[in-house]
């Protein structure tokens, strides 16, 4: 589970990080070669940059300004956090690895770069995360009103997210103030991790390593979900759920019953495996 632990004064790259830019910019300049009509578009993006922080820093900003948010504000306060704090660094990096690694449809680290909102609504995220933890909550509130309005995923800036995290299509996520996502968690689009009414306190799911969450789920209330598991699209969940093990329908139930629920001995938050279940689970054919 993420720890929230305090920023590191640090701009050294690791050789992870190194390697993944290099990649992005290999790719942008293929891909300025093949298609002139972005050629401009990638210089200014990404082949005019230095760094990963640098060009992303840059696209956050282009992306969340408005006419009273300006991109240079933006782009100083996306830069600053993130060569300051190389926690941040490597959580994208790990973020751009789920991505091109878990999404067939990704098809390099730049495409994730450029156009994945998932990907650029988490990293702006974890900017906002920081201002809040900084006592900077006016700010950190702004900027999550624009990632909302601007990829249409509300994460409030309280909520404590891990690394190696995919928003696959990510429209529609909402993840409440207490909410806490482990490492290498897959979370679909129209995915709701909320409370439960007007009670103030620790409300929200707390969603454990390895985890995927299918399209639509609703998970609602200060329950874990462990280690592991697999929660079915459509599902609403208001229970704990055990490792490894898979929750479906509505309400959910676990596949295997209760008592012996069926386990599962991969990752799901890694192997996407949706499916694998529904022989167990129901006799439904078409």
């Amino acid at each position: 589970m993420p720890t929230g632990l305090p920023a590191a004064n640090s701009s050294v790259v690791t050789d992870d990080e190194g390697w993944v830019w290099a990649q992005i910019k290999a790719e942008a300049r293929r891909d300025a070669e093949s298609e002139p009509a972005l050629a401009s578009y990638l210089y200014s993006t990404i082949l005019s940059h230095s760094s990963l922080e640098r060009s992303l820093s840059f696209h956050l900003g282009n992306k969340l300004c408005s006419s009273t948010l300006l991109s240079t504000l933006l782009y100083d306060l996306f830069l600053n956090a993130f060569s300051s704090d190389p926690s941040l660094r490597s959580a994208a990096v790990a973020d751009l690895r789920a991505a091109r690694e878990r999404d067939p449809a990704c098809v390099s680290y730049s495409h994730c770069l450029l156009n994945y909102k998932g990907f650029l609504a988490c990293q702006a995220h974890r900017v906002a995360h920081l201002l809040w933890r900084q006592s900077r909550r006016p700010l950190a509130l702004a900027l999550h009103s624009r990632i909302a309005d601007v990829f249409a995923v509300d994460i409030h800036p309280a909520a404590r997210i891990g690394k190696g995290i995919l928003f696959d299509h990510a429209t529609g996520v909402v993840v409440g103030e207490t909410a806490v996502i482990g490492n290498n968690v897959s979370i679909l689009h129209h995915v709701t991790l909320g409370g439960t009414g007007k009670v103030g306190g620790d409300r929200h799911p707390k969603i454990g390593d390895g985890v995927l969450i299918g399209a639509g789920a609703t998970i609602l209330g200060n329950i874990m979900i462990g280690e592991g598991a697999k929660v079915g699209a459509g599902s609403v969940v208001l229970i704990d759920v055990p490792p490894r093990t898979t929750a479906v329908g509505n309400p959910a139930r676990l596949v295997g019953g209760k008592e012996k629920p069926s386990r599962h001995e991969d990752v799901p938050g890694e192997s996407m495996d949706h499916t694998s279940f529904i022989s167990e689970w129901s006799d439904y054919i078409i």
